[in-house]
């Protein structure tokens, strides 16, 4: 029997890895891979799947949220993938829900894979859209209570460094593997992506607006509807950011709240 398998992480490379590792699997075929938590919905309302790797920590749309939007009577076995061991473990451990840390070792996507290979065969892997609630409930609330947000990062200035304050950053944009970091009229380089940076920061304060852009609210002075998907934020500096749908309606949400 052959395991219909989703792959779904914003990083390619990660994908890729994730593939290779998977290659000699002979009852694993992969169906598709997405590359972000929206066509991950999407994909998943279309075709039937075995099993899922599904990264937590993604822009926009995280791991959780692609699970419970994607609306199904029952969601296929999922194995998610977190960059955050020290929030995560406890809270798979006690609700069977199995997991793999970034950068994934092949000898525990082994045991990863054994694990949900002993559930479908046992009938016990599928989960109904309540009982999934019921653990991402507890996820969430296990995330929120330890998870430590930064407060300075350390940026190189020419041929120093220096310490930036995460309140005093207007935007933040992606450069590939870089980030730029724009504060007080200045723009630092920092080698890190932006997904990854992004989700260092309070939630309530950065929000990822764009595949490319997270803004601090504090330095937001008017949002610009363009278009049916087109959007803009003006900063308090005048700078221009672009806008996605998605990033508009966590916008919205926000001033609903």
């Amino acid at each position: 029997m052959s395991l219909r398998t989703l792959i779904v992480d914003d990083e390619p490379l990660a994908r890729e890895r994730l593939k290779f590792l998977l290659s000699p699997q002979k009852d694993i075929e992969i169906v598709g891979e997405c590359g972000d938590g929206e066509e991950a919905v999407t994909y998943l309302k279309a075709q039937p799947v075995d099993l899922v790797f599904l990264d937590v920590q993604m822009p926009m749309m995280d791991g959780f949220e692609v699970a419970e939007k994607a609306g199904l009577q029952q969601l296929p076995a999922i194995i998610f993938i977190t960059a955050y061991q020290q929030y995560a473990v406890r809270a798979f451990d006690i609700h069977a829900i199995d997991y793999l840390t970034k950068p994934v070792e092949p000898e525990r996507l082994l045991v990863a894979l054994e694990r949900v290979r002993q559930k479908i065969a046992s009938n016990a892997a599928l989960l109904t859209q309540a009982q999934f609630m019921d653990i991402l409930n507890a996820l969430r609330v296990s995330t929120k209570e330890s998870k430590l947000y930064l407060s300075r990062l350390l940026v190189r200035d020419g041929a120093k460094d220096v310490l930036i304050a995460v309140k005093k950053i207007e935007w933040l944009e992606s450069a590939d593997y870089y980030c730029r970091i724009h504060s007080n009229g200045r723009t630092y380089m920092l080698r890190e992506t932006l997904s990854d940076l992004s989700d260092k920061l309070d939630p309530t304060q950065f929000i990822r607006v764009h595949r490319s852009a997270v803004v601090n609210l504090d330095y937001v002075r008017e949002i610009y509807r363009e278009g049916r998907v087109d959007s803009s934020i003006v900063l308090a500096n005048g700078q221009r950011v672009r806008v996605s749908r998605t990033g508009r309606e966590k916008l919205a949400e926000i001033g609903r709240s």
